[in-house]
C-alpha cells in the first residue's frame, strides 16, 4: 500500500510492515453515518445521515459511538457508519454514497472526500462536489507514488490534496473544504458562552503613519500594539531595501513533494471512474 500523509513520528509507529495502517490508528476513531439509524419508518432516528461520531467501543456488530455535534451516546451497528481519517479518508465508501454524502447541506462547490474502493484496499478515487459531483480515479504507480493526470504525480495523498487545494489543475475545481468538515464540537454549556470582541471599525487612509511605527503601548493608538511591532520589525529587517525590486506576489506555498512532466509529455486528463 502507499502513503497516504508524511512525516509519521516514531510514536506513531503502531505497525512498521504497514505504515498506512499505523497512520491511521493514530487518530482519534471517527465514523460517518451512511444511513439513518434506524429507519424513519421503524421510529425517530438517534443518527442520521453524514453525522460524524466518535468510537466509544466497538463490540462485534454493534459500535458505541457518542455524537461530534450532538454529545448523544447509543448503538449504531458497525454496518451504518464508515471510517474516517484526517476529515477526508473515507474508508469503504461507494461512489453513489460518497455523491449523497457530498451533496448534503453543509457541503459547497469544491467539497471533495478521497474514498478508498471497497473492493480492494489501497486503491482510491476523489470525489469533488461541483455543478455535479465528479469523481476522479487515483492511479498508484510501482514506487507508490499517486496522480490523477499522468503528467503530475505525488508522494503521499497529502501532497495531492494540497496541490488541488492551490490549484484546480485539471480538475472540475479547486478543492475548498474536506466532506462534511461543518461538523464539530459544540462548545461545552459550563464554560458559558464565548466572549464578544467588539472592534471598532476605521480607514487605514486616516490613520497617522507616525502611529504605525510608534512602539508606545499607548490606548488611543488606532492600530494594535501587536500589529505596530510587527511593522517596526520588518521595516528593520528591510532595512534600504528599494520596495520596488520586491516581488508583488512572494506567498508561501504549501510544502510538497510532486513530479512533473514536461509539457510536452502525456495530456492533462481527467479519469472520471465507475467503481
Amino acid at each position: 500500500m502507499g502513503n497516504v500523509m508524511r512525516g509519521v513520528s516514531a510514536e506513531n509507529k503502531v505497525n512498521t510492515e504497514n505504515p498506512e495502517t499505523s497512520l491511521k490508528g493514530a487518530e482519534d476513531e471517527v465514523v460517518v453515518v451512511l444511513q439513518d439509524y434506524p429507519a424513519p419508518e421503524i421510529s425517530e432516528p438517534i443518527y442520521r445521515l453524514g453525522e460524524k461520531l466518535k468510537v466509544v467501543a466497538q463490540e462485534a456488530y454493534w459500535w458505541r459511538v457518542r455524537s461530534i455535534q450532538t454529545g448523544k451516546e447509543n448503538y449504531i451497528p458497525g454496518s451504518h457508519v464508515a471510517r474516517v481519517y484526517h476529515g477526508w479518508l473515507f474508508e469503504g465508501v461507494e461512489r453513489q454514497k460518497a455523491e449523497e454524502l457530498l451533496l448534503l447541506p453543509g457541503n459547497r462547490v469544491g467539497s471533495f472526500l478521497v474514498r478508498e474502493s471497497t473492493r480492494e484496499r489501497g486503491l482510491y478515487s476523489l470525489s469533488v462536489r461541483h455543478r455535479s459531483v465528479k469523481h476522479y480515479r487515483i492511479f498508484r504507480l510501482d514506487n507508490s507514488w499517486y496522480y490523477i493526470s499522468p503528467r503530475l504525480t505525488f508522494q503521499c495523498l497529502e501532497d495531492m490534496i494540497n496541490h488541488y487545494s492551490d490549484s484546480a489543475d485539471g480538475l472540475c475545481c479547486v478543492l475548498t473544504s474536506p466532506c462534511l468538515s461543518g461538523t464539530t464540537q459544540p462548545p461545552d454549556a459550563s464554560l458559558g458562552a464565548p466572549p464578544v470582541v467588539m472592534r471598532r471599525n476605521f480607514d487605514w487612509n486616516k490613520v497617522d503613519r507616525n502611529q504605525l511605527v510608534s512602539t508606545d503601548a499607548c490606548n488611543e493608538n488606532m492600530v494594535s500594539y501587536g500589529v505596530r511591532n510587527s511593522i517596526a520589525a520588518y521595516l528593520s529587517f528591510a532595512g534600504d531595501q528599494d520596495p520596488s525590486r520586491v516581488k508583488p506576489d512572494s506567498r508561501k506555498k504549501k510544502s510538497k513533494s510532486l513530479y512533473v512532466v514536461p509539457e510536452n509529455g502525456l495530456p492533462n486528463t481527467d479519469y472520471d471512474e465507475d467503481f
